[in-house]
């Protein structure tokens, strides 16, 4: 597994857009997400050029995974979108709190890891790993994320630091929670 890493605005335009085309087809055409986006693409407000992506590509060049980080000092999903899973808690606006979103560790090609459209966890904890570590060398101490259930139970079974910022709810017809995930060196 290959790891990329950087900001939207150092990308290659061509990865930029398998990128948005791997994204549309995880969170709208396989889990249903009711998405704003043009045909075949995913992106919101929060892709931006100061915005942090981490891709994994298999041996055969094609992203099996993927993950955003926003600075929440800067406008971000959970604060804008989802603060009802704070349970009447601020979203955090601090330089050193990181969000996560937009994770997803699919395959969608298939291949000898999983099936087509599955979810590896392999690939989830090694992409999670990652992840913290770009977001320790962003100066992150934690990152805030909105995540399903079982991407909870994940993390939590592969000891990462993780707990609650509040309930369960469900939004949008889906099971999701927000978490906090500690990063550590």
């Amino acid at each position: 597994m290959n790891i990329i890493t950087g900001a939207q605005e150092g990308l290659p335009q061509g990865l930029y857009n398998e990128l948005g085309t791997y994204r549309h087809s995880v969170f709208v055409e396989l889990l249903g997400w009711d998405l704003e986006t043009p045909e075949g693409f995913e992106e919101d407000q929060f892709d931006r050029p100061d915005t942090e992506y981490i891709v994994a590509k298999n041996s055969e060049d094609a992203i099996i995974g993927c993950a955003r980080l926003l600075p929440t000092a800067r406008p971000y999903l959970l604060g804008e979108v989802f603060p009802e899973l704070l349970d009447g808690a601020e979203p955090p606006c601090l330089p050193d709190v990181w969000e996560l979103s937009r994770f997803a560790a699919t395959d969608l090609r298939g291949g000898t890891q999983v099936e087509y459209g599955k979810t590896s966890s392999i690939v989830a904890v090694a992409l999670l790993r990652n992840t913290v570590k770009r977001a320790a060398e962003l100066g992150a101490k934690n990152l805030i994320a909105v995540v399903s259930l079982g991407a909870e139970r994940l993390m939590k079974l592969a000891n990462f630091q993780v707990h609650r910022a509040g309930p369960p709810m469900v939004l949008r017809g889906h099971p999701l929670v927000a978490c906090w995930i500690e990063v550590t060196a």
